[in-house]
């Protein structure tokens, strides 16, 4: 009685499931109102038998065609199964099971006893939909990528992926042999988002999506929001799901009401996979529990208030130090698991650490398996080759014009402060995101709507990114890349400014290496390169990078660069940490660079720890513990960092003696701390310098101190300002000035 409401279908949607090209495959399958009668449709090709068990029973399935649709009649559909149509694509219907038998095994078949995806309501709400195609959505990892779940009182996995001139899309997984043919997934009205809900999937489970084209193509797609990934070359999303329980509570709670601005920011850089490596296992990287017991000690051994990360998002291609991003919600899987990496994060706030990861929105690697043309059309990136194609690191660059691009955007930066505790984001490369014109010649890029070469977009990308993560986590740091004069990047966005806390001076980095890479002969006729900085050091709330980017591709390492015979390097190299540290601006030194590491960085390669038996070495590093400690105990050295009030210079115009001396001040003006700098490789003996008090002052720290493996010269830790009028102040000390030495002075 059952055949005419199993024939009770449309055959071209037959047709489309068994070629693959179904948009609505719950409009098919699963349980059906078909005439008055209860009907399930199940797609199971290669099954030699399918079976329907529900209220204790099994009904044998009827083949439909030949490509593996089956169907069987179960009953009146008014007898309260109740059957429904899942907002129009026949989701629905009683709770019931499916029951296969294949060929093959010892017995002659094999049967397997599972829930069927298609009965099953969608997992995305019409909300989520809603806000994401406005450009609203800032927690999108919530709604699309992978999540195990109880869906219906059933456990499963349920996905989701935006593709929306797709014609179909499948997926595929190590359980279906990544063979998507079996699971296509729907279409989510108009917005083009595509979901399907896997019973019985683990944890773990590897998957990719299969995407039709319109040309006809299948495009095999790791997931854009995979929270966890397979290990490189390896390319597969993994269904991740945090069992991991943070001890950072207190941590974060003080974070929030923290302002930077006025508070000791100095910050190592790392690069996880070459901060030290194994040589006793195959020369292998830490992995992130096995840095989690050492790099936390070391940082907060060396008195540095935060660590910033070389880009940890998932990337295909070691070399690119993690710049060329294919996973914008995963921690790279080279040294072990997301929860690894939360480990990681937790061990460092137990330290009172904080964590910046460098996040890189402004471009994308062409791999066939990521975001490139990932529905067959430009998607992330734009569609005119002059607007997505980067000249100079072929890559592709987002489409901030989008509201779907940005809500993925906005919600990466917000994935990696909400779920995975990072208390910042330094935004790479800002500049190329700003300006049409970046890296292009004439007739290589077009204006903007005005004409102009500024790319709007992406400003108002940047001001959303901003407030938004602001207003989430008041308390983190967002640090921008900018190697332009773009005006404001550290204003607020209410102001017309970028939104950003803070500000690479990658100006103040090449003047000061400039000046510190030239033998002290010719030092006299560069002394411009260290007070030009000042001029607009007040600009911006600015970190004064010495950063990774200055010890590759050729440059050497800051050791290197230091002119003299290798007692004069290291002296060099103390003076110019001691000048950074004294500065206006907070500092940032990437790693090697606190012992005097000789070698230019490569990410291979451990740093060169062995180093540190030699004295020169040892010393650099000696010296910058001190430099943090002093830091640290005194407000006058970053109360005021972005305030002109905070400074003032004693002396800037001794270009024959090379030596500088300026003033800094707390914010009630209380506190000042004197840096003298006498940067030429003599002692220079009983030099009067300007002070603005009275009585003792204490040398609170002297570059070639023995102790940094210096000569010993100085004041043994002690002047007295006399009533003697100088460089405009009304008392003056005699000083010892140590040769390619830094003094800092502060009232005794």
């Amino acid at each position: 009685m059952g055949a005419p409401a199993l024939l009770d279908v449309d055959w071209d949607d037959v047709t489309r499931l068994e070629r693959g090209e179904h948009s609505d495959p719950h409009g098919l399958l699963g349980w059906h109102d078909a005439g008055g009668r209860a009907v399930v449709r199940a797609w199971r090709p290669g099954a030699v038998a399918l079976r329907v068990l529900t209220g204790g029973s099994a009904v044998e399935m009827t083949p439909i065609g030949a490509g593996g649709l089956f169907a069987a009649d179960i009953g009146d559909s008014g007898d309260g199964a109740g059957a429904g149509n899942g907002v129009g694509n026949g989701a629905g219907g009683g709770a019931y099971r499916l029951q296969a038998d294949y060929a093959g095994g010892p017995e002659g078949h094999v049967t397997l006893t599972f829930d069927d995806p298609y009965r099953f309501w969608p997992t995305v709400s019409d909300f989520d939909l809603h806000l994401f195609g406005a450009g609203r959505h800032h927690e999108l990892w919530r709604a699309l990528g992978a999540h195990h779940r109880t869906h219906k009182g059933v456990d499963g996995v349920s996905f989701a992926v935006w593709a929306p001139n797709a014609r179909a899309v499948r997926l595929a997984g190590d359980w279906n042999f990544w063979d998507g043919y079996a699971l296509p997934m729907r279409a989510l009205g108009s917005s083009g988002v595509w979901e399907l809900f896997v019973p019985g999937l683990p944890v773990g489970s590897r998957y990719k999506f299969e995407v039709l084209t319109r040309q006809g193509w299948r495009l095999h797609k790791a997931d854009p929001l995979a929270r966890a990934t397979e290990m490189p070359p390896a390319s597969a999303s993994v269904v991740e799901q945090s069992t991991y329980l943070w001890g950072d509570a207190g941590w974060l709670a003080g974070r929030a009401g923290a302002d930077w601005l006025q508070r000791p920011v100095s910050i190592y850089e790392v690069h996880l996979g070459s901060w030290r490596r194994l040589p006793e296992d195959g020369n292998r990287p830490l992995t992130y529990r096995e840095l989690a017991d050492e790099l936390p000690a070391y940082v907060e051994a060396m008195g540095f208030t935060h660590v910033e990360l070389l880009p940890v998002s998932e990337h295909p291609f070691g070399g690119s130090w993690g710049y060329q991003v294919s996973a914008y919600f995963a921690p790279t899987a080279r040294y072990g698991s997301p929860d690894d990496f939360r480990a990681l994060v937790d061990a460092f706030h137990q330290r009172g650490i904080g964590v910046v990861v460098d996040w890189v929105p402004g471009h994308f690697p062409r791999d066939e398996w990521a975001l490139v043309h990932f529905d067959g059309t430009a998607l992330y990136e734009h569609d005119d080759p002059r607007r997505a194609a980067h000249p100079e690191w072929g890559t592709l660059e987002f489409n901030f014009g989008r509201h779907e691009v940005r809500s993925f955007l906005i919600s990466s930066a917000r994935y990696w402060l909400d779920e995975l505790h990072v208390d910042g984001l330094r935004v790479d490369a800002v500049a190329s995101m700003l300006y049409l014109d970046y890296g292009r010649q004439e007739g290589e890029w077009v204006g903007n709507e005005f004409g102009g070469r500024e790319d709007t977009d992406a400003v108002s990308f940047l001001q959303e990114l901003n407030e938004v993560v602001h207003a989430a986590h008041p308390g983190v740091m967002m640090v921008a890349e900018e190697s332009t004069s773009w005006p404001a990047v550290s204003r607020p966005a209410y102001l017309g400014g970028l939104g950003f806390g803070f500000k690479w001076n990658m100006g103040w980095m090449h003047d000061t290496l400039e000046y510190f890479a030239k033998d002290p002969i010719y030092r006299r006729y560069h002394q411009q390169d260290l007070t030009f900085g000042l001029l607009y050091a007040f600009f911006e709330n600015f970190i004064l990078p010495l950063s990774h980017d200055e010890v590759v591709h050729g440059k050497g390492s800051l050791l290197d660069k230091m002119p003299g015979d290798r007692w004069q390097k290291a002296a060099n190299l103390r003076a110019l940490l001691a000048w950074m540290w004294a500065h206006p601006g907070k500092q940032l030194l990437f790693m090697g660079g606190e012992f005097g590491q000789s070698a230019e960085w490569h990410h291979d390669r451990s740093l060169d720890w062995h180093l540190l038996q030699y004295p020169e070495h040892h010393g650099v590093s000696e010296l910058v513990k001190a430099l943090n400690t002093a830091y640290r105990a005194e407000p006058a050295l970053w109360e005021r960092d972005f305030a002109g009030e905070g400074f003032r210079w004693i002396d800037l115009g001794d270009v024959d003696g090379n030596v500088l001396s300026f003033l800094r001040f707390s914010a009630d003006g209380d506190r000042v701390l004197a840096c003298v700098a006498n940067l030429a490789p003599v002692v220079r003996s009983a030099y009067r310098v300007g002070l603005p008090r009275p009585g003792g002052w204490r040398e609170v720290l002297n570059t070639d101190a023995a102790c940094f493996a210096g000569s010993g010269a100085g004041n043994a830790g002690w002047v007295e300002a006399e009533a003697v009028g100088w460089h405009g102040e009304a008392w003056s000390a005699e000083l010892t000035l140590p040769p390619l030495g830094v003094l800092w002075l502060v009232p005794g």
